[in-house]
């Protein structure tokens, strides 16, 4: 699985993860629908002609692929209610770009680090992909990394109330996705939902999901 996950987001990928932000921003500012909310790769989801805030702001997020025992699962946070944005949704370890990173690489493994304990050390980086413009006006640049025997988790309680995991063969299987719509701004927004258990799973991070699912998907 391993094999596949890296040869798949190898395949797909925009960009190297390790790429200067510099270079990401101009190359995002150059794609198609560049400033239209939604997955550049899945245009059709996007939010129509919905404006985002500006400026948009690069952030990177950190998709884990955790291993335990030779099984497979896909780490994920729920938001603290605190927060004064997107509280209690259910994301990626991540967050926005800081002067120094330099990287988006950089970017998610200090986020994944300061946010729940992950040490950087311990992150296999495979690959990158394809970004992801949400309305409030973050350009999310997705890290793909492979996490062996994780340690125990510390999460930063101001920002995150929960970390779990969602089995690999259950993210990979496109049955359990499906679809839904809200209306924004008098704007018909359609996007994916991944219901799992008790979390409700959608928008940008089920989306990047479906990128992640595709990718590996087309290697095997």
């Amino acid at each position: 699985m391993q094999a596949d996950i890296l040869r798949g987001v190898a395949q797909q990928a925009p960009g190297a993860p390790d790429q200067p932000w510099e270079a990401v921003i101009a190359a995002a500012e150059r794609a198609p629908a560049a400033r239209v909310p939604g997955s550049l790769r899945h245009s059709e989801e996007s939010w129509g002609r919905l404006p985002t805030s500006e400026p948009i702001t690069p952030a990177a997020v950190l998709v884990a692929v955790i291993e335990r025992e030779g099984a497979h699962s896909v780490l994920l946070t729920r938001r603290a209610e605190r927060l004064a944005r997107h509280a209690g949704q259910i994301s990626f370890p991540g967050g926005r770009a800081d002067p120094g990173d330099g990287t988006p690489q950089k970017t998610a493994l200090r986020e994944a680090e300061e946010e729940i304990g992950l040490p950087q050390a311990n992150v296999q980086i495979m690959g990158r992909l394809d970004d992801y413009l949400v309305g409030t006006g973050y350009r999310i640049t997705p890290v793909v990394g492979f996490v062996a025997a994780p340690p125990a988790f510390e999460p930063d309680t101001q920002e995150v109330a929960e970390v779990f995991e969602v089995p690999l063969p259950f993210v990979m299987d496109p049955a359990n996705y499906g679809r839904d719509k809200l209306t924004v701004g008098g704007v018909e927004r359609r996007f994916y939902v991944l219901p799992y258990g008790a979390y409700h799973i959608w928008g940008a991070t089920a989306a990047i999901l479906v990128n992640f699912r595709d990718a590996v998907r087309g290697s095997c």
